[in-house]
């Protein structure tokens, strides 16, 4: 029995396991480590892979799942939403890039079909490789990511006809008005297909499957519709993964995508690694070595002109400069479509050998480039903003409406875009709290303006966007972005501007807590490290342990884990209550023809009888604190008092009949 395949994948594994392992330690993205070990086990260097063909399949696997589950956390709503920035933004970069690489191509004594092919080529990125990292960094549905998002979903849906364009360029004398009606038909039936599958049949498919509780089988049936759409449009000419997009957008809508999405993680990350893999057993080492001046200045050619226009069009689509950095540092590679094109146009002799050798070299390249280029995306746009750049350049083409925020005193400011900070400033909205958020996303900030919220939008990293907000008078000041260096640099801002601001700030880790502190924090919430400690809070509630005890545990855990600085968390800390047990404060309520009704606290000598401290007394919606001798109990008031069990109780006997 041939186990070649088995071997193989051993192998892989074994690779991959080692590399990632030093990549992990020295901060590097995986993907990386997966081209790597492409390159390590591919047939140019050791050629430990035998079965390149069977790596080839999984690796088509890993992308079909992957675009499958970035269907399902995206949403047809979502796509048409953002159908300005896919149909132009997506048709802008495309035409700039394959314009200028067709010019340059020409300029090199390419034929007018290979420059023009060539163009096509280099104009498309790679919707696995950013879409993964965007997910990673939780940037998929940020600002710049949904347009990232967006033209890439346009240069996928382009797959189709430039396949048709490269079978006409090698094949002159095909009719293409016939190929050209047969595409437009069998775009009309997927479209129809994805409609009514969304609308209709899948989320009463997926219910019957759901009711018969079995996870087995919900997996399975997953598994079916992914890649029978899949193969469905593969048939009708396009490619596997934008079927399993299409797949994943029908089930987006309905209520099992979330169980979907959850099951499907660890098949897709396995399957995924595949594809990076295979992508590194492409490059001919012996051409690049041979060739390295041309490649490296091809390399250089490509990322710059890449970035430059994937910039302009982020400028066009009216982002910030941070945005336009961004933008164009993601899409600055060579897409992973762009090999299923070049090699039908090598088979039909659009590209010569040496070409296509180019093209694979500097595709790889720039795609093992890309994780580095997107970490260091953000640091040199903050870089570029210290020096003195055009307003219309820092604030982009269309920025939104400044709203007047009134002259708040002693309000809450909170400073961030994620679901905490939302959620909070929603919170503080219903209980009428005064407060002003500071968005650095337009399209949240013009939502909550439109919702009519105080709204700053701009990094509340300047010191003029935390001016506007009226941190100067603030009383408490909610960080929530994560992100420790941002962080700090907020916090430093915030201290110099109002030192008697009670600053909380969220943290992923619990490492950075004490960096936090030491600049400034009043109150710092590590957050996996609280949640855990809520999990395990809720589990003694749930196990009838008493409140105080559950304080002291809290409070123990958070001193062996923050150490000193856990003395500054106030959360769940003992209190004086808690190292006198037999002490609390009760709630008693006044009856009719009680003995204390009608009469002063004087007239019925409360301490001396009982032994109780009274705090105070709720009358309706008023607060009575610090009561005096002369303060008359009436009918229905709430009376707390101070005191153990049993001078409770005789205070009880006074108040209640």
């Amino acid at each position: 029995m041939e186990l070649t395949i088995l071997g193989d994948i051993v192998i892989i594994f074994a690779l991959s396991t080692f590399v990632n392992l030093l990549f992990t330690r020295l901060k590097i993205p995986t993907a990386v480590g997966y081209l790597i070990t492409g390159i390590i086990a591919g047939p140019h260097l050791l050629a430990l892979v035998h079965e390149e063909q069977n790596i080839e399949i999984l690796a088509e696997i890993g992308v079909i799942l992957l675009l499958f589950t970035i269907g399902l956390e995206f949403s047809l709503k979502h796509l048409v939403r953002i159908r300005r920035i896919v149909f132009f933004g997506g048709l802008l970069q495309v035409a700039l890039t394959a314009s200028v690489f067709y010019a340059l191509s020409s300029f090199f004594e390419m034929s007018w079909e290979g420059s023009l092919f060539m163009g096509f080529l280099i104009a498309l990125s790679s919707s696995a490789l950013v879409l993964k990292l965007l997910q990673e960094r939780s940037e998929l549905t940020s600002n710049y990511g949904r347009t990232v998002l967006g033209i890439l979903i346009f240069q996928d849906l382009l797959l189709v006809p430039l396949l048709l364009f490269t079978n006409l360029l090698g094949n002159p004398s095909a009719d293409i008005g016939r190929e050209i009606f047969l595409l437009l038909g069998k775009t009309a039936l997927i479209m129809g297909i994805v409609y009514a599958g969304n609308k209709w049949l899948l989320p009463k498919l997926l219910h019957a499957i759901a009711l018969a509780k079995n996870q087995e089988l919900f997996n399975m049936s997953i598994f079916l519709i992914c890649f029978a759409i899949a193969l469905l449009t593969y048939q009708l000419g396009m490619s596997l993964a934008f079927g399993a997009f299409l797949a994943g957008l029908m089930i987006s809508e309905s209520e099992y995508s979330h169980n979907a999405f959850g099951n499907l993680i660890p098949f897709k990350d396995t399957f995924t690694s595949f594809f990076f893999v295979s992508i590194g057993m492409l490059l001919n080492l012996s051409f690049v070595q041979e060739n390295i001046l041309l490649v490296a200045g091809a390399v250089l050619l490509v990322v710059v002109l890449k970035m430059l226009i994937g910039s302009i069009t982020g400028f066009i689509l009216g982002h910030t400069f941070r945005g336009i950095v961004l933008i164009g540092f993601a899409l600055s590679q060579v897409g992973e479509f762009s090999f299923i094109l070049a090699k039908v146009g090598y088979n039909h002799g659009i590209l010569s050998g040496f070409s296509y050798q180019l093209f694979l070299a500097v595709t790889v390249i720039t795609m093992a480039l890309t994780p580095i280029f997107m970490n260091i995306s953000l640091p040199i746009a903050n870089w570029f903003l210290k020096f003195n750049l055009p307003r219309f350049l820092v604030n982009g083409l269309f920025p939104l409406k400044e709203v007047d925020i009134p002259d708040f005193k002693n309000h809450l400011v909170i400073i961030g875009k994620d679901s905490s900070a939302l959620k909070l400033s929603i919170m503080a909205k219903q209980y009428d709290m005064k407060h002003v958020s500071v968005i650095f996303d337009p399209t949240i900030a013009k939502e909550k303006m439109n919702a009519g919220d105080n709204v700053v939008y701009g990094d509340a990293v300047n010191e003029p966007i935390l001016l506007k907000a009226h941190v100067d008078v603030a009383d408490v000041v909610v960080i929530s972005i994560g992100d420790i260096i941002p962080s700090m640099a907020i916090i430093g801002k915030i201290k110099k501007i109002n030192s008697q601001a009670f600053v909380i700030a969220r943290v992923r880790d619990i490492e950075n807590v004490q960096q936090l502190f030491k600049i400034g924090a009043d109150q710092v919430f590590p957050e996996k490290f609280e949640i855990a400690i809520d999990f395990f809070n809720r589990v003694l509630m749930r196990r009838l342990y008493p409140q105080k005890k559950i304080n002291r545990m809290m409070a123990q855990i958070r001193s062996m884990s923050l150490g000193a600085f856990s003395e500054k968390d106030m959360v769940n800390q003992p209190s004086l209550f808690d190292q006198l047990p037999n002490v609390n404060i009760s709630a008693i309520t006044i009856d009719t023809n009680a003995v204390a009704e009608g009469k002063t606290l004087g007239e019925i000598d409360l301490r001396k009888k009982t032994g109780v401290t009274l705090l105070a007394i709720r009358r309706g919606d008023e607060m009575i604190e610090h009561p005096v001798l002369k303060t008359q109990f009436i009918a229905g008031d709430i009376a707390y008092v101070l005191g153990d069990p049993a001078q409770v109780n005789l205070a009880s006997e006074l108040f209640s009949v």
